[in-house]
């Protein structure tokens, strides 16, 4: 049978580091992960932001590089996800320009009637949208000639210009260590609390008094 004294020492022990200096040191690793945890947000935004502006600018390159940052960041980085993706506005406007400036040529006899289009639609748009769409096919409509053209034009479909990556639940960084350590400082306060207080009750039981 365990010799109370034995239990009395346990229970000493255990009482040596106070509960609520566990509690502050807890509190403070709290702050220090929600830190480094809006830091890593943070960088997604910024790599976020630099492939919307490459993409806006028309360099494809560049954004595919910009492209290939955010992915890497995201992917190796926790508390960065996007939501719902990033969606290339510029490059799928470029592309659809281009597919109707195929079709519409200068052999048109109303001449290149999808630049006339553009000309009337595009101070009204900044960013691709179904507005900036339905201006087109509207402009478009007003020449007999651009039936066949609305028709038989093949759009991009949007997913193709959604970019969508996901990020790790944890990830080995300063955020994802400072989480570790809010969790094994958690455990010692719930791990000191409950030996505590299932050997002060085996004293009891066993006892009659500790």
């Amino acid at each position: 049978m365990v010799d109370k004294r034995q239990i009395k020492q346990s229970i000493k022990r255990l009482q040596r580091i106070k509960t609520w200096q566990l509690v502050v040191v807890l509190i403070l690793m709290i702050f220090v992960s929600a830190t480094f945890l809006r830091l890593n947000n943070v960088g997604m935004i910024e790599r976020r932001n630099a492939v919307i502006n490459a993409d806006e600018t028309g360099d494809d390159q560049v954004t595919r590089n910009r492209l290939y940052d955010l992915q890497k960041y995201v992917s190796t980085h926790m508390n960065t996800d996007m939501g719902k993706g990033l969606f290339l506005t510029g490059a799928r406007k470029r592309d659809a320009e281009n597919a109707y400036a195929r079709a519409a040529s200068d052999s048109n006899p109303n001449g290149n009637i999808y630049k006339k289009a553009q000309d009337v639609c595009a101070p009204q748009f900044t960013n691709y949208s179904y507005a900036y769409l339905q201006c087109t096919m509207n402009e478009l409509s007003k020449y007999p000639e651009s039936s066949d053209l609305i028709n038989e034009v093949q759009l991009p479909p949007a997913e193709a210009y959604l970019r969508i990556y996901n990020s790790p639940l944890w990830s080995p960084d300063f955020a994802g260590w400072s989480v570790v350590a809010c969790v094994v400082i958690l455990i010692m306060i719930l791990a000191r609390v409950t030996g505590v207080i299932i050997l002060k009750i085996f004293l009891h039981h066993h006892y009659k008094r500790i």
